[in-house]
């Protein structure tokens, strides 16, 4: 039986479970807030067009507005200035399936939710079960998608700013230029902490990772379902030409 034979056969048999990643979008999702002298994203809203109605009489669809960085999404390595100009459309397709690593920090972001992951935290991780996946995705587990029901609560900002977990330069830095992986995802609205407009560089996740050509997903769930090792991620954005990114269906292969 060839490989694909048995990963259909596996699927048909339930040998191979599906998970789905990604949060449903709707115009409840919570949505990044920048300082109100930049520009801001819009929230996701359908448009009806027609619903079996004097408009379309056999046919329901909508138009739909959103900003590229909304729920669930992808980002690219031309969103940032640091970047490449490797927009959503150009990304290789067989980078969009790879293996997934997941390191689970759930119980120290309940005591602190501006916890910071560091290298030595992946090292430890690596020490049980083995180095992070070449051309794989690092996925953290934060337990931050229980707060994805209110916009309030999903930013959990105060006059400091937003306390949100993510990680330290040095990790950020240590994933873009030493480490496999070609993705970093998240639970939380972007895939830097809260606290990374005060960091060096300010955003290093962006910054670094984008910089050394790699991707973002965030506002994931669901990762509880997922071994430390041994699932295999799809992330499929959309085709947008000249898009930053894009609002993405992430699925992960369980066995």
């Amino acid at each position: 039986m060839s490989d694909l034979a048995a990963f259909a056969a596996g699927l048909a048999a339930g040998s191979i479970r599906v998970v789905d990643l990604t949060s449903p979008l709707s115009s409840e999702t919570p949505i990044l807030q920048l300082p109100e002298e930049f520009g801001q994203t819009e929230r996701f809203q359908l448009h009806e067009i027609s619903r079996y109605d004097d408009r379309g009489p056999a046919w329901y669809w909508n138009n739909f507005t959103t900003g590229e960085h909304t729920g669930t999404h992808f980002d690219a390595p031309v969103h940032w200035v640091t970047g490449t100009d490797e927009d959503v459309a150009s990304v290789p397709p067989e980078r969009l399936v790879g293996p997934a690593a997941v390191i689970d920090c759930v119980d120290r972001v309940a005591d602190d939710p501006d916890f910071l992951l560091e290298v030595d935290d992946i090292r430890a991780w690596e020490s049980d079960h083995g180095a992070l996946p070449e051309g794989g995705w690092l996925l953290v587990r934060s337990g931050w998608h229980a707060h994805a029901g209110s916009q309030e609560e999903f930013l959990n900002a105060d006059e400091d700013g937003s306390h949100t977990p993510g990680l330290s330069p040095e990790c950020a830095r240590w994933l873009a230029e030493e480490s496999p992986v070609i993705g970093l995802g998240v639970e939380t609205v972007g895939t830097d902490a809260g606290a990374a407009p005060t960091f060096d560089p300010m955003f290093p996740c962006h910054s670094l990772m984008h910089g050394a050509g790699k991707y973002g997903l965030t506002q994931l769930r669901n990762l509880d379902q997922l071994p430390p090792v041994g699932a295999v991620l799809v992330a499929s954005p959309l085709k947008i030409v000249g898009g930053s990114g894009s609002p993405v269906r992430v699925l992960a292969f369980v066995e």
